[in-house]
C-alpha cells in the first residue's frame, strides 16, 4: 500500500512558502533524525533550486542512532549551499546554535537591526517545529501536539533585534516517490492516521529494524531470539503485550499501536531507519522509476497521436 497524505491546507502552505522565499536569507528545514532524507521535502528542494542556502536541522537526535546521525550531518554538510546541525527533541535553548549556523551560510550578509537576518523554517508535520519555536522564544506561542498538521498558518517571530524567523505549517508533498520513505514517514507520525493501515506500517517498520537493531528489539520485548520474520515478530509482540482477542486471535490494531508508540517514544532504543548509503540507492531507484514513467508517458502520447492521425487519414 502506497502512503500518500496531502490535505488541502498543505496546498496553501506551499504557495505561501514559495511567495516568502524572495524575502528570506536562509531556509531552515527541520527533518526527523531517524529518517533524515525521507523526511526532507523534495518539493521544497525544487522550489529552492540554488536560490537560497539551506540549514538542515536533524531534530529528535536523542531518539536516533548517534553514529548514523554523525554520518548524516557530514553528508548534508557536503552538499552545496547546505549546513546541518542536530537537536534533541525539545532542546531547551537552541537559539544561539541555530542563529550561528544560519549566519555561517551567508558570510557576506551585513546584518543589523535595520537589516535583520531573515529566516524561514519549514518541515514535515509532527517533526517538532512548533516545540522548537516555543523553545526559541522561551514561551508557548505555537501549538504543539502528537498529531500531524497542528500549525496551519504562517507567523512572524522576532528572535533577536537582528534576526526574524517566519514559521510555516508542516508540509508533505503530493506524491511520496519511494514506498520505503512512505512507511518511514508513517511510522514516525508524520502522516494522518486516516491515510494508512497501521498494522501494515508496523510490519514494515519491524522489517526495517530487524536486520539492524536485533538486540534492541529483543531487549524491549524480552525475547531470547528474534523470530524469523516480521509477521512472526509482530504476532509475538502482540501476545506479550496483551493485544489478543477472545480465542487467541491477534488484535492487529492494538499490536500495531504498541509497536508504533514504542518507536515514536524511543522505548525500543535510539534507532535510525536509513543511512546515507541506503538513501543513495533509494534515490537511484526513484530516478529510474521516474524515467520509466516519463518514457511510458511519451510512448502513450505517441500512440494516441498515431491513432488520431490514422482516423484523420481514414476520414479523408
Amino acid at each position: 500500500m502506497a502512503i500518500q497524505w496531502f490535505p488541502g491546507h498543505m496546498h496553501k502552505a506551499k504557495r505561501e512558502f514559495a511567495d516568502k522565499l524572495a524575502e528570506v536569507d536562509v531556509v531552515i528545514e527541520m527533518c526527523d533524525a531517524r529518517l533524515p532524507m525521507s523526511s526532507s521535502n523534495p518539493m521544497i528542494s525544487r522550489l529552492l533550486e540554488t536560490r537560497r542556502p539551506k540549514l538542515k536541522i536533524l531534530n529528535k537526535q536523542d531518539l536516533a542512532d548517534p553514529a548514523t546521525t554523525r554520518d548524516w550531518l557530514a553528508w548534508f554538510a557536503s552538499q552545496p549551499g547546505t549546513g546541518a546541525i542536530a537537536l534533541d527533541n525539545g532542546e531547551s535553548n537552541p537559539k544561539k546554535k541555530i542563529i550561528d549556523a544560519a549566519r555561517a551560510l551567508v558570510p557576506g550578509r551585513v546584518i543589523g537591526a535595520d537589516r535583520p537576518l531573515r529566516l524561514i523554517v519549514c518541515g514535515i508535520p509532527n517533526v517538532g517545529k512548533s516545540t522548537l519555536i516555543n523553545s526559541l522564544m522561551g514561551k508557548k506561542i505555537a501549538k504543539t501536539g502528537n498529531e500531524p498538521a497542528i500549525t496551519k498558518a504562517q507567523q512572524r517571530i522576532q528572535l533577536t533585534d537582528e534576526v526574524v524567523l517566519f514559521d510555516t505549517p508542516g508540509m508533505l508533498w503530493p506524491k511520496i516517490e519511494h514506498e520505503r520513505s512512505g512507511y518511514a514517514l508513517a511510522a514516525s507520525g508524520a502522516v494522518g492516521r486516516n491515510a494508512m493501515d497501521e498494522a501494515e506500517v508496523a510490519l514494515e517498520l519491524l522489517a526495517m529494524l530487524m536486520p539492524v537493531y536485533p538486540a534492541e528489539l529483543m531487549a524491549r520485548y524480552n525475547l531470547s531470539a528474534l523470530p524469523d520474520s516480521d509477521v512472526a515478530l509482530f504476532e509475538e509482540i502482540g501476545r506479550r503485550r496483551g493485544a489478543m482477542r477472545a480465542g487467541g486471535v491477534l488484535d492487529e490494531q492494538k499490536a500495531a499501536e504498541v509497536v508504533l508508540n514504542d518507536f515514536r517514544d524511543g522505548r525500543i532504543g535510539r534507532l535510525t531507519l536509513e543511512t546515507p548509503a541506503q538513501w543513495e540507492v533509494m534515490a537511484q531507484e526513484i530516478e529510474a522509476r521516474l524515467e520509466a514513467e516519463r518514457l511510458a508517458d511519451e510512448a502513450d502520447r505517441a500512440e494516441r497521436k498515431a491513432r488520431r492521425e490514422g482516423r484523420k487519414d481514414s476520414a479523408e
